[in-house]
């Protein structure tokens, strides 16, 4: 089916509690694998593009190669840019075809912030009712040490969040509970303010987003560090942290990190026990479908499978 506006994928989601997975791909096994999984599972999904990514593939490559696979299945699929830095990123994924952009002005002031994000929820609304994402606060870990004032001073304040929401006009808002981009999101136990999230959904009634969201597969990392590779003191989200965000009003969940490590994993794997394989596909095979699996996974986790 034709590419879908994520606002009305978001519908059904705020209404009954679950959360649609965004994951980012780059390349076509990364999307074949989000595809087939959506339509397997009968769950929607987000595949996102970051501007590197965009960069990397040709952004007319790009939205050609989602659009023509999204026609030949019944899942609705939502295009989305993910964390656009500047209006001119949001325009141009608008003009091309995206059907959700997110606008990340959350290192700027909250006036900044606001203004920006305005004139790009102005723009995308014109040119297609196109979705529009926002971030309110400073994502990163949130560690024992971290003093009190400190740690809410990084996260998305509730009542900055109704303001935000009131002026800028956006129609999902990313929030910082304590989560973090990366492999390395914790160095203790997962921090996460779930009662944050709780009272934002209450104030505001979007669609709430969590960013920093992939757990870190334990098996990846250590299938990565078993074939020659060194990654060490990786942590990410349990599933119950993805329940509870859920239960408190996330609507989206971001999914990448997992993602490049389970498709690590594989290839190293392969590429120590096949020494003498020299056809791309005999890789590119097997961890596209190592890939596809972990996102059918992750579909029964936030609640999207059969909601399709």
């Amino acid at each position: 089916m034709p590419l879908e506006i994520l606002g009305k994928m978001y519908e059904k989601a705020n209404k009954e509690y679950y959360a649609i997975g965004q994951f980012n791909f780059s390349n076509l096994e990364f999307l074949q694998s989000a595809l087939d999984a959506a339509e397997e599972m009968k769950s929607p999904v987000i595949v996102a593009l970051s501007t590197g990514a965009i960069k990397y593939g040709g952004i007319k490559n790009l939205v050609a190669l989602t659009s023509t696979m999204a026609d030949q299945i019944s899942a609705p699929v939502a295009l989305h840019l993910d964390h656009g830095a500047t209006l001119d990123d949001v325009k141009m994924c608008v003009d091309a075809g995206f059907t959700s952009v997110m606008i990340d002005g959350s290192h700027h002031s909250l006036e900044e912030n606001i203004k920006l994000t305005r004139q790009a929820v102005d723009y995308a609304h014109a040119n297609g009712g196109i979705t529009v994402e926002a971030e309110l606060g400073r994502l990163g870990g949130i560690e024992d040490d971290v003093n009190v004032d400190e740690r809410d001073a990084r996260l998305t304040d509730p009542e900055e969040a109704v303001r935000f929401l009131e002026e800028s006009g956006c129609d999902a808002l990313a929030v910082a509970v304590g989560t973090s981009h990366g492999a390395y999101k914790f160095k203790g136990e997962n921090a996460i303010d779930f009662d944050r999230i709780k009272i934002i959904k209450e104030k505001l009634g979007i669609p709430l987003v969590l960013h920093g969201a992939s757990s870190v597969d334990p098996e990846s990392v250590a299938q990565i560090n078993e074939y020659g590779g060194k990654i060490e003191g990786a942590k990410g989200l349990d599933a119950e942290s993805y329940k509870k965000a859920i239960e408190r009003g996330i609507n989206k969940v971001n999914i990448d990190t997992d993602l490049r490590l389970r498709w690590t994993a594989t290839m190293r794997k392969l590429m120590v026990e096949k020494p003498g394989e020299f056809d791309p596909r005999k890789y590119l095979g097997p961890a596209r479908d190592a890939v596809k699996e972990l996102i059918k996974q992750k579909m029964k986790l936030l609640g999207s499978a059969g909601m399709a």
